[in-house]
């Protein structure tokens, strides 16, 4: 078998990955994944037929938005998973087919008869045929480059408002026009769309990550408080100890309700911090702190942790077989031969029993100094703050906020974020979120005036609050263009989710991004030249070349 995926910054070579991905899934789980993709396109077809005669099907819109997250970077590695949910995708996709197909039997007094795209109409029974099929639909079968890319561009945008309407969708908040557009946009992608329209759906993506990043905003802060200025230590203390990482807060409050009392302590990893700044979940005296840094260093973090570690959403690599009988896995995560805890049963929560009755076996952490990082400072942090930061502005105490936000990765090129940090001006300030702050949230880069020199907003879920933090400046200063904010972007990316936050920012009118440390490879060179033209796009070059302008831009 052969494989070709491009969707990761870390794609080999900065062109894609042929064999086995440099994520580590293997030409077998690559092809499965846009299979399942394909197939998810064919459902979306019918349901947005169905949609327009006012059919509508919870469980349709949920089997696709688990579908397009599953295949995020680093979620799920299980080929047998993907076997399975191909096979469960037909009795989906015959379900909704025949709602629509009583519907229209009912509104014109005839059966449909319209000829179909194939994604809505193959199926077999045969891992073979699954494979063979793979390969015949998969990313290359578009053979124009341009319109390549605009596909993958929507395609990939989309997986990222699915993964995001997925968090908020655990938290009961859910938004009906959200899945219609995933869908309808999905379907849109097979049919013969020029380069115009393709370019038009990849903004309305945009928009639609906008609205899909307040959703899960008012999810996580309607359900747990919104996030408080807080101090989190990052060493480990004596006793039992479980390791949270991802990004699912519904999983890390069932795992500490079930702790509460038992002596195992909870420590969160990566994408994780935040949970500390929730009145709700930090109010959890055996939340310790957090421990270790980005996701892709958890190979040697989690060695070196010692205790039980739970992932909950993307970003699992390969585990070391040092600790893969101390790894659990939950929710759409999966690895071969690691345990997985079982979704949730009517409504009651998940039953972590096997995670802390291993964590216990394991014995105490061995305690380890830290440092202390201040988080919590998401959109209604810093809005109580407003007075104080526009003072700041006004008085010339902070002439720049630099945005930089994203993914961080294993490439030694993104230690260009860590030089931008070190060289600001000390009048600067960084705007975080995401584990992209890896790279320099442990510097001692100070405050201005009480406002701390790193605003970090939380995970790469939290964007909104960057968003929205620059939207009340430009109604503050009374600026009819976001563009005439004292702000510079400096994004870092790595998944797709990471491509839905960009479609926003360009939605929201944004120029001059720099994006890095690559720009993405399923861009072709004519679809760049459109982002540049008109975006101002930039790929990253130099540290020394990102502060000259930064510092160009604080004397104009």
């Amino acid at each position: 078998m052969s494989m070709f995926c491009y969707q990761c910054q870390e794609a080999a070579k900065n062109e894609g990955c042929p064999t086995i991905g440099v994520c580590g899934k293997s030409d077998d789980v690559a092809n499965l994944q846009d299979l399942l993709t394909y197939l998810l396109k064919g459902i979306s077809i019918w349901a947005t037929k169905a949609r327009a005669l006012g059919v509508e099907d919870e469980g349709t819109d949920l089997f696709v938005l688990e579908g397009l997250f599953s295949t995020v970077t680093n979620v799920n590695f299980k080929g047998d998973w993907f076997v399975e949910r191909i096979t469960s995708s037909f009795a989906v996709r015959d379900n909704i087919k025949g709602l629509f197909e009583a519907a229209y039997k009912e509104k014109n007094g005839s059966d449909f008869s319209e000829e179909m795209h194939d994604a809505a109409t193959w199926s077999s029974t045969s891992k073979e045929d699954f494979l063979a099929k793979a390969e015949e639909i998969g990313v290359k079968s578009e053979e124009n480059e341009d319109l390549r890319s605009l596909k993958e561009l929507v395609t990939y945008g989309l997986k990222g408002i699915a993964a995001y309407a997925d968090h908020a969708y655990v938290l009961d908040f859910k938004d009906n026009n959200l899945y219609a557009f995933i869908e309808e946009a999905l379907a849109k992608t097979t049919e013969d769309l020029g380069a115009d329209e393709l370019t038009g759906l990849a903004l309305k993506c945009g928009e639609n990550a906008v609205t899909v990043m307040a959703l899960l905003d008012k999810a996580n802060t309607t359900t747990y408080g919104t996030q408080e200025l807080t101090t989190v230590h990052t060493g480990l203390i004596e006793g039992p100890g479980i390791l949270v990482s991802g990004h699912d807060l519904k999983e890390i409050e069932e795992l500490l309700e079930q702790t509460e009392g038992t002596g195992v302590n909870v420590y969160t990893h990566c994408e994780m911090l935040p949970t500390h700044a929730y009145p709700k979940l930090k109010k959890f005296a055996h939340l310790i702190g957090n421990y270790g840094t980005a996701w892709y260093n958890q190979q040697s973090e989690f060695e070196k942790f010692g205790g039980a570690i739970l992932m909950t959403t993307n970003c699992i690599k390969t585990p070391r077989d040092s600790y893969r009988d101390r790894i659990f896995t939950t929710g759409l995560v999966g690895f071969d031969g690691v345990a997985h805890i079982a979704d949730r049963v009517e409504g009651k929560a998940k039953d972590f029993s096997a995670i802390i009755e291993k964590a216990k076996a394991l014995g105490s952490l061995t305690k380890e100094s830290g440092k202390d990082l201040t988080i919590g400072l998401a959109k209604d942090q810093v809005m109580a703050l407003a007075g104080k930061v526009i003072d700041a502005v006004k008085a010339g105490d902070i002439k720049r906020f630099v945005v930089m936000a994203g993914c961080d990765g294993h490439q030694s090129s993104r230690n260009y974020y860590t030089e931008i940090a070190e060289g600001l001006p000390k009048d600067a300030v960084i705007l975080t979120a995401g584990c992209a702050k890896y790279r320099y949230n442990q510097l001692d880069l100070g405050d201005i005036g009480g406002i701390p020199r790193v605003i970090d907003a939380g995970q790469c879920n939290d964007s909104y609050s960057l968003a929205y933090i620059a939207l009340q400046l430009k109604a503050a200063f009374e600026l009819e263009d976001i563009n005439d904010l004292p702000i510079s972007y400096e994004v870092a990316w790595f998944e797709q989710k990471a491509v839905t936050v960009l479609l926003a920012l360009l939605h929201l009118g944004v120029k001059g991004i720099r994006l890095g440390p690559s720009l993405p490879a399923f861009l072709s060179p004519g679809v760049v030249k459109v982002l540049v033209d008109a975006f101002d796009i930039k790929g990253t070059t130099t540290s020394e070349d990102a502060l000259a302008d930064i510092r160009a831009t604080m004397a104009a």
